[in-house]
């Protein structure tokens, strides 16, 4: 059984703003990176277009998730460790025992994410948050650039 389409809304890109989030991690563990967005997008005096979210790590990732029980979160750093342990047989470990592990939950969760603008405001669900992930045991300063492709109010 075919879904349905609400009507289509087009609109003309008037702006594209950029800027870059810097943010300390405490460690493993999610950082919610919402507000964040939600106020460049209210600074920006947006409408409606598209919020680019980007991350310049690699032993780090972002994701959209459940925003109202953080034993989600703690849930998904247990099922993170069992996918990459740190005990693992890595070649790769200059940078210690967590980084390679680091490296593989960056490329499962991956560094990008988009979510709509409508009507000003970030259109995630209801129970959506917005979080970049750290998978290093040290605390770190990550770069999150933010991009929005669209129309003023």
């Amino acid at each position: 059984m075919p879904g349905r389409l609400s009507p289509i809304t087009q609109l003309s890109p008037q702006l594209i703003a950029t800027a870059t989030l810097r943010l300390d991690t405490p460690g493993v563990g999610f950082t919610d990176i919402t507000s964040d967005a939600a106020n460049f997008i209210a600074q920006l005096d947006a409408s409606d277009g598209l919020l680019l979210i980007f991350l310049r790590h690699t032993s780090a990732s972002l994701t959209i998730q459940e925003n109202a029980d953080s034993d989600v979160q703690a849930d998904l750093v247990s099922a993170l460790d069992r996918l990459a342990p740190e005990d693992a047989p890595w070649i790769h470990d200059v940078e210690g025992p967590d980084d390679m592990p680091a490296h593989v939950k960056a490329m499962l969760n991956g560094v990008s994410l988009h979510v709509p603008v409508a009507q000003g405001r970030l259109a995630l669900g209801t129970w959506q948050g917005l979080y970049l992930a750290e998978h290093r045991r040290k605390p770190h300063t990550r770069e999150v650039i933010f991009q929005f492709i669209g129309c003023r109010k």
